[in-house]
């Protein structure tokens, strides 16, 4: 009983093992390698690319109903020993069964102009495609980028901290020493609190950045994510100046593309609507074949070959067919307007999204300059403080500037960043 107890034992440690170490999946990412992870593991991708195989489906269903339709039957009946009296002759009703063979065709014009919309509907779908990939990048090279700056907001406010903490003890021993004031060391542990809060809430959101990543990412819960990706690096500032460079081809921009189908889909509508005035061809041809199964043949009147065609044509409809043809006319000049409206909005979009990067540029580049100057008068400060020049309050306030200035340039980081990839989305630029 000891022996299967220990055995039972070791399986399920062995199994715990196993599930830990499939939790424990270890991804080392760049940029690029984490938006080409994603492209692949993405549940909303995947379900667009589902989309396009379902839309093909669609295309082929409509495209089957021109082709044509071929089935075949089998009948049996047994009229129970029944006999067909006849004033010289009887007639014996034996059982029998027919097997039968159609192949038929219809063609209508509303099958043709289907087929033409379930090709544009499938050119919508890889569109879509395209767009969902083209945001499921963006999606993950802003949550990394944002991983990238809550990182380094942490790196600078431990330096902070570690600045502060040593004033601390400089300032608790100068009052052991009966040379200053209880007070001046409350205030100075005060405010290493409040930094120590502050670095614990932004680890806090830095955990949420990953847990978000890894949903991006299509990646299984559990997994431990290594960005090798700098934020310098990756913000390449030469790259966001020559992206103002870069001209807009509305024609590449995914919204107006699919916008633009969505107009041909309507007029297909249009046509769609004028095809129940068109005739309805159809033709079909038949094979039979009657086997007895008495002793006496039956009579057969069935013709094993049979061949037809029709032809119809609506006549009157009540002024059903123009009323649709009017509701398709009028969403179609809607569609029109959606597509002009749409042209109107990118074109404003591109110069508000041009403004907003050169503004987040240039509040970069101040903000950069903004936490050297506030670094430097920290430094000042303790160092004044150290040597009785400056007071425990002086110490505060540089602390808090610093801390502002080191926010304010998160801040600015995130700004250019998000102002970077808004551009290059609506230029259709993957960098």
């Amino acid at each position: 009983m000891t022996r299967k107890k220990t055995f039972t034992a070791l399986i399920l440690l062995a199994a715990m093992a196993g599930v830990l170490r499939a939790q424990e999946t270890t991804l080392t990412l760049s940029v690029k390698d984490a938006e080409n992870y994603a492209i692949e593991h993405n549940k909303e991708l995947q379900n667009a690319t589902l989309d396009v195989r379902k839309a093909e489906a669609v295309k082929w269903q409509t495209l089957g109903t021109m082709l044509p339709q071929v089935k075949a039957g089998f009948d049996y009946q047994n009229m129970c020993g029944y006999e067909m009296n006849m004033s010289m002759f009887h007639i014996a009703m034996n059982p029998y069964g027919t097997f039968s063979l159609t192949a038929s065709v219809a063609i209508t014009g509303s099958q043709i102009v289907g087929t033409m919309m379930g090709n544009l509907s499938k050119q919508m779908a890889d569109i879509t495609l395209k767009q969902t990939e083209q945001s499921t990048r963006k999606n993950v090279k802003s949550v990394y980028l944002s991983i990238l700056v809550m990182e380094k907001t942490v790196v600078l406010l431990d330096s902070s901290l570690a600045n502060i903490q040593s004033l601390q003890n400089t300032a608790q021993n100068a009052v052991n020493a009966g040379a200053s004031e209880q007070v001046d060391a409350d205030q100075i542990a005060v405010q290493v609190n409040s930094m120590k809060n502050n670095i614990n809430s932004s680890k806090r959101s830095l955990e949420l950045l990953y847990n978000s990543l890894t949903l991006q990412l299509g990646a299984k819960p559990g997994t431990k994510l290594i960005l090798t990706g700098t934020l310098e690096n990756i913000l390449d500032l030469d790259d966001t100046k020559s992206l103002l460079s870069e001209t807009f081809d509305i024609n590449r921009n995914y919204t107006y593309q699919i916008i633009k189908k969505s107009e041909e889909l309507s007029k297909k509508q249009v046509l769609m609507a004028w095809m129940n005035y068109m005739p309805t061809l159809s033709a079909y041809y038949q094979y039979s074949s009657k086997t007895y199964f008495g002793k006496d043949e039956g009579m057969n009147m069935t013709p094993p070959n049979m061949i037809g065609a029709s032809i119809s044509m609506p006549i009157f409809s009540s002024g059903v067919n123009a009323a649709k043809v009017r509701e398709a006319n009028i969403s179609h000049r809607e569609t029109l307007n959606t597509v002009s409206q749409t042209e109107d909005a990118l074109m404003v979009q591109e110069r508000q999204l041009r403004y907003n990067l050169v503004s987040a540029f240039e509040n970069y580049q101040n903000q950069n300059e903004n936490i050297e100057v506030s670094q430097r008068v920290f430094k000042n400060i303790v160092n004044k403080y150290k040597v009785g020049m400056s007071s425990s309050l002086d110490v505060t306030n540089a602390s808090n500037n610093l801390i502002t200035a080191q926010s304010n340039y998160i801040q600015a980081v995130m700004q250019l960043v998000n102002a970077k990839i808004e551009l290059e989305n609506l230029l259709n630029i993957n960098r």
